[in-house]
């Protein structure tokens, strides 16, 4: 098999990390790498899913956000791993999924990145297969989504039809979910952006690599299954807040200089009081 490294970003994962690790072993990922970036778990899962011969753990000075943990584990590449599969530990691979991916990357060389199809618990599809957010579309989801999922801009940014269907499609930006990054791309672009503590880091890196001139394609004939992550689930008010901060760097990094300041200004009072109404409202971001 093509030389491939697993990076998984862990923060106390529980019992997910051992499914996570079971179903690429299932998919016939092994002997490849599994290396786990701990951003400081206390649940000792990662210690656990270290025993495989398999995995290997490396610690992060603290909980330093998603995409720097990321960019981390990229720096144990060795010279024959040309492919990173960038997974949540809450995600669970169907069989033949990273082999799937790499035969659509062979006739795909123009792909900097590759998606699967991601499955929500009760079977549903995840829209993990986006277009790259404009403002007007950006405002018109953030202000209706909740009270009309339906609505115009949502559908747009979301591209819901392209995530139903069975034909591999380039799209603005996946889920970094569970995506396969070329190597050669990902380092093009130096990686994630730091800037990016949780949310948004995959979006920026869809925007930045086809600026770069590669392609980010969907492939549905691959498939996960997003399980949800239990430190998520019991830090809903920082994610909400996290998810919030990401959108307005986003706007400002995408919309820089004094022209746009009094725009993205605007947007970021926006998005701190929808920050505020989600955590009382209890929605996740």
């Amino acid at each position: 098999m093509t030389g491939v490294v697993c990076i998984t970003v862990t923060y106390s994962p529980g019992d997910t990390l051992r499914s996570f690790v079971e179903s690429l072993s299932g998919a016939g990922f092994p002997p490849q790498r599994i290396v786990v970036v701990d951003n400081g778990s206390t649940d000792g899962s990662p210690e656990r899913a270290a025993l495989a011969p398999h995995v290997e753990l490396v610690r992060a000075p603290g909980n330093i956000g998603y995409g720097r943990a990321v960019n981390l584990g990229a720096t144990t590449l060795r010279d024959d791993e040309q492919w990173i599969l960038v997974c949540n530990p809450d995600t669970v691979a169907r069989p033949d999924t990273v082999e799937k991916l790499l035969a659509a990357a062979a006739e795909h060389p123009e792909a900097g990145a590759l998606g699967p199809r991601i499955r929500e618990p009760d079977d549903s599809i995840y829209p993990s297969a986006r277009s790259l957010p404009s403002i007007r579309t950006g405002i018109g989801h953030a202000l209706f989504s909740g009270v009309w999922p339906s609505n115009p801009w949502t559908r747009r940014y979301q591209q819901r039809d392209v995530s139903t269907s069975d034909t591999p499609e380039a799209v603005g930006w996946l889920s970094g979910a569970f995506m396969l990054l070329r190597r050669e791309a990902f380092e093009s672009v130096s990686g994630f952006d730091p800037d990016f503590f949780m949310y948004f880091e995959d979006v920026d890196l869809g925007r930045r690599l086809a600026a770069a001139g590669w392609t980010n394609v969907f492939v549905p004939a691959a498939g996960v299954v997003h399980i949800g992550g239990e430190s998520t689930a019991r830090s809903a008010d920082v994610m909400i807040k996290a998810h919030h901060e990401s959108a307005r760097l986003y706007v400002a990094k995408t919309h820089p200089g004094a022209v746009w300041a009094p725009v993205t200004a605007a947007i970021g009072l926006g998005l701190r009081a929808r920050s505020w109404l989600a955590m009382r409202s209890g929605r996740r971001p």
